[in-house]
């Protein structure tokens, strides 16, 4: 079984999120919109995360606001054809995310060939759209019969923004993912992306299963990372990285090498 140090090559890795822009048949599409500027914008994002060190990279289709249950086919196939033709570009580890579809995330990352995934696998939450419903048990099925034994799986253990519906606290909900799903990893939330993650949610979780490692999914930034990282296992980092630390901006290259030089004199 492949383990995350083995996949990046480092304790406590840094994955940086590769934001698509909006995509065909996304509402944030605009009219007469043209695939060949969204690849534009992602190559220019990889090459910024990639030249300023981050170990990992992590592929979203972050701007197909609001996100459906069950995404139509020209989401994962547009993810799929950025991919396509940025995959001799990428240089390290990358991963795929098709968010609030856990079923096409996988389908997605047998296509391309992803090392890593990451979404909510487990629970029933409701949202601004409704009830969203997960079903584990199909989709680790699927991800066994597509032969991806190597595939790390990044649980999110909390659904940004999101409600719980089984009334279970998180230390429980994470001990009975832990031991019905065996997770590689677990990432726990704030509200939002960009709003950080209670330092005390997070050491709940790891008290309750302590040998899976435990990851801050939001809110990382260059003055807080090195204090997370003493009890992080590592961390998934987007806004941070972009200009101004804004969501909605391009990846700034120089606020991407000014956290990893943090956090690389932090991992010594």
């Amino acid at each position: 079984m492949t383990t995350i140090k083995e996949v990046f090559g480092t304790d406590k890795p840094i994955i940086a999120l590769l934001h698509l822009r909006a995509l065909p048949g996304d509402p944030h599409f605009p009219h007469g919109g043209k695939m060949g500027d969204v690849l534009s914008a992602a190559r220019a994002d990889l090459k910024a995360l990639q030249d300023g060190g981050v170990d990992g990279i992590l592929i979203s289709n972050e701007f197909s606001l609001p996100y459906l249950d069950h995404v139509d086919m020209v989401t994962p196939s547009a993810m799929a054809y950025i991919i396509g033709q940025l995959r001799s570009e990428i240089t390290v580890p990358f991963g795929v995310h098709v968010i609030s579809d856990a079923d096409a995330t996988i389908e997605l990352a047998a296509a391309v060939e992803a090392q890593f995934v990451r979404s909510v696998f487990t629970g029933a939450y409701v949202s601004e759209i409704g009830i969203r419903n997960r079903n584990v048990a199909e989709m680790i099925r699927r991800k066994k019969a597509l032969e991806l034994d190597e595939l790390l799986m990044f649980y999110m253990i909390n659904a940004e923004s999101d409600g719980d519906l089984s009334g279970r606290d998180i230390a429980t909900i994470a001990k009975a993912v832990q031991f019905k799903c065996h997770p590689d990893a677990m990432c726990v939330s704030g509200i939002q992306a960009g709003h950080g993650v209670d330092s005390a949610l997070i050491e709940t979780i790891k008290g309750a299963v302590p040998n899976v490692p435990v990851y801050a999914n939001t809110g990382c930034k260059a003055e807080n990372i090195a204090e997370k990282l003493t009890y992080c296992d590592g961390a998934f980092v987007g806004t941070s990285f972009k200009y101004d630390g804004k969501f909605e901006n391009d990846v700034d290259p120089a606020r991407v090498k000014e956290f990893m030089d943090v956090v690389r004199s932090v991992r010594i």
